[in-house]
């Protein structure tokens, strides 16, 4: 028996709550949590957050009741545990976290650009391009530059990649290219500006040229959740879900299934050597796995 929980202890909405997990795959784990309908929401890094109601059914359903200690050893075991620190920052945590970045930038005056653009990704249909992806792709860059500071327009091309974003491939980027000459304008000499417009605009593609170092910079940034460890891709996978409800079921599977073609074929993925060191190989075994979880 692979999939387990461990005795609802925990108090929320009401009721107790307890851990569904698998200790031998995530896979294993997303199909039996769909098999008995419970929400995606619910599920998190490792494991899906069960309320005491759904017990009976679970258990009927092949779930095996084990303690809290015995639950947790497995999921060791199985190196399927995501520790606190390796997991997807909250939103409230990655807001402040952005407000220091910002900080670092040194432009003076700039205050309403920061609070504007931290407000554009923290609204509310937004589930996996908030303020938690634009923070990843600040500390992809720190991995990428080796903790030195990234250029400032690559910098800046980053706040702005996704500013605009009404789930409209394109247009978007567009739209967060124009909103970047309208703020930066007062800040920044006009080849500056125009040096963060095109960064922004390259992210339409992920196809920088094979001399565009700052290109390839922001595209390995961008695309570095790829290759982070299963349990973040799966969170990562869920929100973009999540962002697409509008879809029926099969209607985005077949999108979806052509976006991680896409990436699949794509020879290298990751444009700068040390993206493909820190990323490739995961990124193309979570793609993969994804993908055969679509059909």
């Amino acid at each position: 028996m692979a999939v387990l929980v461990d005795p609802p202890r925990w108090p929320a909405h009401g009721t107790l709550f307890g851990h569904l997990v698998s200790d031998r795959s995530l896979n294993e784990l997303q199909a039996f949590a769909r098999a008995a309908g419970l929400p995606p929401r619910a599920f998190d890094h490792d494991h899906y957050d069960v309320p005491v109601e759904r017990y009976p059914e679970l258990i009927a359903q092949g779930a095996l009741q084990v303690s809290s200690t015995e639950l947790l050893r497995r999921l060791v075991a199985g190196g399927l545990r995501v520790r606190p620190a390796d997991r997807t920052p909250r939103r409230p945590d990655a807001r402040a976290g952005l407000a220091d970045r910002w900080q670092r930038l040194g432009l003076t005056g700039s205050e309403t650009v920061r609070d504007e653009l931290i407000g554009r990704w923290s609204e509310p249909h937004r589930v996996y391009h908030d303020v938690r992806h634009l923070l990843q792709c600040l500390h992809a860059l720190d991995e990428l530059t080796d903790g030195h500071p990234a250029p400032q327009t690559v910098l800046l091309a980053a706040w702005f990649h996704d500013a605009v974003y009404a789930g409209a491939p394109g247009a978007d980027e567009r739209a967060s290219a124009a909103l970047a000459r309208d703020l930066l304008a007062p800040l920044l000499p006009s080849d500056e500006v125009s040096e963060v417009q095109r960064l922004v605009l390259g992210t339409i593609e992920h196809d920088p040229a094979p001399g565009d170092a700052y290109g390839q910079l922001l595209s390995d940034a961008d695309l570095s959740v790829l290759g982070l460890i299963p349990g973040r891709y799966h969170v990562y996978a869920r929100d973009v879900r999540e962002e697409y409800l509008r879809y029926p079921d099969e209607q985005f599977a077949h999108g979806r299934r052509l976006v991680i073609d896409d990436l699949l074929n794509r020879d290298p993925l990751f444009r700068t050597e040390r993206g493909r060191e820190l990323w490739q190989a995961r990124a193309r075994t979570n793609l993969a796995e994804e993908r055969a979880r679509l059909g």
